[in-house]
């Protein structure tokens, strides 16, 4: 009887010894990969996460998509589109969609989606402008408040993810239509992703995939040495060499529609003095910063959008460097005493937030600073984490640097709303011009490139004049991932597809 039992366990230990084994070599087999991104995410809730990991990550789509090659709208969702008057319109969606639950994809879902989009989030509500939606099988029928030739843009924007709202725990666990679902998500650290298997274009070539954060770029370029990540996003400019030198280490460095921009406070009475916001303007060399925070990955910005759009107008020539900023401050009543610049006694001293997921924003906030304290101004440089919620929350603070997506729709007027529209989401600045409203608003009633496009440099040259915000240069957008391992990576220039149904490992 004692043999009998000592065999029995000698049996299920070979068993368990082998079913470890198995699993583990099914594991080391199993296609994934981990993409190393720089903003911390401590939220999946796509209709409202400013870091649009959910789109990013392949867990969500939209209705319309953006062609980064020829900046047009294309079909995702949404089988096509059509309005006669610009204000209402009927889009038709496709059928064979369904959520990572199972449900079907019809037109009550996106509704509801939408719907639930524009309560919980008031930029979004004011993006899209929406009166109110029909929905009827798989045909949606949708009212704006007014004439908007250019709504299905805004449908591209990762807050309008489509979700199913029937599963509430939108924080940890949306349920998209993607080529991905979220398995697990820690808040901070990562989201790990399964494939959906069901997924209406195609099952995913990756079995799973980790989408880890950290805002460090130097610890995101060692992790990519160490093997730790397949893929990083915005690795450290200063060691793009060393990684370049890595055997299978892929480096790409891709233009986009990124500013690098100085945000003005204008309810601050410093810099309401349109003399001192000139003065900030000229006192920043662009050209030195772009050679050396880039190193040469970056175009020189003279205004919120690239040299190559159409909207992009010939800005006129400008005199810069401390002396003119010099010039200019006298004209606002300052003068430099005991090296410091006053006015009727009181110095001039900015607050500057920056923050560290953008590795050169804190660099340049650095060169800003000692070159203000050449002129005698003291700016006192401060930390922040999520700009977007501590500039909208907090109005202590003069300047930041910021980074913003100003054409990711090939389209100049998603920016110019979002940053100088009285309601716009990203109008930190708090600027409030009537004029400057008026010609967006007639942007906004405008159809055809070629009309838009005029009134766009219109828009973008009074803003130039009137300095409300000022622009640094466009970065470049850098990935560098494991050539060796990774298969139909692509950079995208709008940087809102990442995690595709066609990437793979070998």
């Amino acid at each position: 009887m004692k043999n009998t039992f000592i065999l029995w366990l000698m049996a299920v230990s070979l068993l368990l010894t082998a079913c470890t084994s198995d699993t583990a070599d099914q594991t080391e087999d199993r296609k994934e990969l981990n993409l190393l991104f720089n903003f911390a995410a401590r939220s999946l809730d796509p209709n409202v996460d400013s870091s649009y990991v959910p789109l990013r990550a392949g867990i969500t789509e939209t209705l319309v998509h953006l062609n980064d090659d020829t900046l047009t709208l294309e079909p995702w969702l949404a089988e096509s589109w059509e309005s006669e008057d610009g204000q209402e319109w009927t889009i038709r969606l496709r059928d064979d969609v369904t959520f990572q639950n199972g449900n079907p994809m019809d037109a009550a879902a996106v509704k509801a989606s939408l719907e639930r989009a524009m309560v919980d989030n008031i930029a979004i509500s004011n993006a899209l402008r929406i009166e109110s939606i029909a929905a009827d099988g798989y045909q949606l029928t949708i009212k704006t408040i007014m004439p908007f030739p250019e709504f299905p843009s805004e449908l591209v924007h990762p807050n309008t993810s489509i979700i199913d709202v029937t599963e509430p725990d939108y924080i940890n666990k949306p349920i998209g239509t993607g080529p991905f679902a979220v398995s697990s998500f820690t808040p901070g650290t990562a989201v790990d992703l399964i494939r959906y298997d069901e997924y209406w274009d195609g099952a995913a070539k990756l079995e799973a995939a980790r989408f880890s954060f950290n805002e460090d770029a130097n610890a995101r370029s060692l992790a990519l040495e160490s093997g730790d990540a397949d893929i990083v996003f915005r690795p450290e400019v200063q060691g793009l060499e060393n990684l370049e030198a890595i055997e299978g280490v892929e480096v790409e460095s891709t233009s986009t529609f990124r500013v690098h921009q100085m945000t003005m406070n204008l309810e601050r009475e410093s810099m309401k003095d349109i003399h001192v916001r000139k003065a900030v303007d000229v006192l920043i060399n662009r050209e030195s910063i772009a050679e050396t925070i880039l190193k040469g990955h970056a175009e020189v910005a003279n205004g919120p959008f690239p040299s190559t759009f159409t909207f992009a107008p010939d800005y006129p020539a400008k005199q810069t460097g401390s002396e003119e900023a010099r010039t200019l401050l006298a004209k606002a009543g300052y003068e430099e005493k005991d090296g410091v610049m006053q006015k009727e006694g009181e110095p001039l001293e900015l607050t500057l937030l920056t923050y560290s997921a953008r590795a050169d924003l804190p660099l340049i906030a650095q060169v800003f600073q000692s070159d203000a304290k050449e002129l005698g101004i003291t700016v006192d440089i401060q930390q922040i984490e999520g700009p977007e919620e501590y500039m909208a929350t907090n109005r202590d603070w003069d300047l930041t640097t910021y980074s913003n997506l100003t054409a990711p729709r090939g389209d100049a007027g998603y920016y110019l709303n979002a940053t100088y529209h009285p309601q716009g989401a990203l109008n930190f600045s708090g600027a409030d011009d009537d004029a400057l409203t008026a010609l967006i608003d007639e942007l906004n009633a405008t159809v055809g490139e070629e009309s838009r496009s005029a009134i766009a440099e219109k828009i973008a040259l009074y803003v130039d004049e009137q300095v409300y915000n000022s622009f640094i240069l466009h970065p470049n957008t850098l990935v560098a991932y494991n050539a060796d391992k990774v298969e139909n990576w692509v950079t995208s220039r709008s940087e809102y597809y990442m995690l595709t149904n066609t990437l793979d490992v070998n």
